[in-house]
C-alpha cells in the first residue's frame, strides 16, 4: 500500500523504464529499505500441500474466527501470535509455498485469490515479526520500509508486499509514486502477473490499518461476488456527502489510473453506491461532480 513517503517521491515521474534503469532503481531501494524477509524457519523436503491455495485460505479462515473481529476491521495481534494455527503458517506453509509453483493455478480467478489471501497473511505475519504497535508507518522510512521488507518465497523466489500488489495483481503497473514498472522484462516473477487488471483488488488488500479494506478470504469459487461486494462495501463505508462534493477514500487518488481516470473513477463510485444522495449527486453533476479526499488514517488495525 501508499504510505507517507509519497510526500518525498510523488514529484518522481512515473513512467516505463529500461530493464537496467529497474535494477538500479531496486539496488537503490534495498540500500535505502532493506532487503525483503524472506527467510524460512524450517527447511520443506517433502511433498507440497496439493492444494496449498486452499491452505492458504482454511489458515486465513480460522485465524480470522479466532483473533479478527466479524467485520474484519479489527485484529488481534497478540492472540494470532500465540496460536497454533499461525505457528504451523511459519512452520509449515511457508517452508512449502518457498516450493510451490503458482504455475499450476490454472484460472484467472484461482491466481487472483491466491495471491489477495497471500498478501493479507504476509501483512499479519510481518506486523508481528517486526513488532510494530502504532503503525506500519512508524520507524525509520515508514511504510515505505514495511510493505518492502514484508515478504516471503514462494516458488523460489523472494516476494514482497509491493511485489505482489503492484507486480503481480496490478498487472506490473508499479508503484504509483516510484517510477517503472515493478518487474523488468527480465525477472522470472513477470510469469505470474495477473492481466488484465481488476480495480477491486484494491478493496481486498488490508494493509494493517484503520483506513485500509477489512480483511476478507477470497475463494475462486465465488472471487466475483467477493470482489463486488467488497468494492460495494468499502464505497459504502468511506463515501461521504461534503454539501456540493464527494469525499472519497484517498486510494481513489492514488490508484486513479487504475479505475480509468477521474472519469473510470466517478464511474466506479456510481456504480457501487446505493440509490441514494451521493449516487445521485454523481448522476446529476457528471464529469463535474467534485471529489475531495480523505486523510488516510495509518493507526494500526487493532
Amino acid at each position: 500500500m501508499i504510505c507517507p513517503m509519497h510526500v518525498i517521491l510523488a514529484s518522481a515521474p512515473v513512467n516505463r523504464l529500461s530493464d537496467a534503469a529497474i535494477h538500479v532503481r531496486d539496488a537503490a531501494l534495498g540500500w535505502m529499505l532493506g532487503k525483503p524477509d524472506c527467510t524460512i524457519r524450517a527447511t520443506h523436503t517433502g511433498a507440497v500441500t496439493p492444494d496449498i491455495a486452499a491452505a492458504l485460505r482454511a489458515t486465513m479462515n480460522r485465524l480470522k474466527a479466532q483473533a479478527i473481529s466479524p467485520d474484519g476491521m479489527r485484529v488481534n495481534y497478540a492472540d494470532i501470535r500465540r496460536s497454533d494455527d499461525y505457528a504451523r503458517y511459519r512452520e509449515q506453509l511457508l517452508p512449502q509455498l518457498a516450493a510451490f509453483d503458482p504455475a499450476v493455478l490454472r484460472t484467472r480467478v484461482e491466481r487472483v485469490a491466491f495471491w489477495i489471501n497471500l498478501y493479507n497473511a504476509v501483512v499479519i505475519d510481518a506486523v508481528i515479526t517486526a513488532g510494530v504497535t502504532r503503525s506500519v508507518t512508524e520507524g525509520s522510512l515508514g511504510g515505505l520500509r514495511f510493505f518492502r521488507r514484508a515478504g516471503c518465497i514462494v516458488g523460489g523466489q523472494c516476494l514482497n508486499c509491493d511485489d505482489i500488489e503492484h507486480g503481480i495483481l496490478r498487472a506490473n503497473r508499479g508503484h504509483p509514486f516510484i517510477p517503472g514498472q515493478q518487474f523488468a522484462s527480465d525477472d522470472p516473477r513477470r510469469a505470474w502477473v495477473i492481466e488484465p487488471l481488476d480495480a477491486r483488488i484494491h478493496f481486498a488488500l488490508t494493509c494493517a490499518s484503520r483506513s485500509c479494506p477489512p480483511i476478507g478470504i477470497y475463494d475462486a469459487s465465488r472471487l466475483d461476488e467477493q470482489l463486488w461486494l467488497a468494492a460495494r462495501n468499502f464505497v459504502d463505508q468511506s463515501t461521504r456527502r461534503a454539501g456540493d462534493a464527494l469525499e472519497v477514500s484517498a486510494l481513489f487518488r492514488w490508484y486513479a489510473g487504475d479505475f480509468g481516470g477521474r472519469a473510470g473513477v466517478l464511474r466506479f463510485l456510481s456504480e457501487h453506491l446505493p440509490n441514494d444522495g451521493r449516487r445521485a449527486l454523481i448522476e446529476r453533476c457528471g464529469a463535474r461532480t467534485r471529489l475531495r479526499y480523505a486523510d488516510y488514517d495509518w493507526g494500526l488495525n487493532v
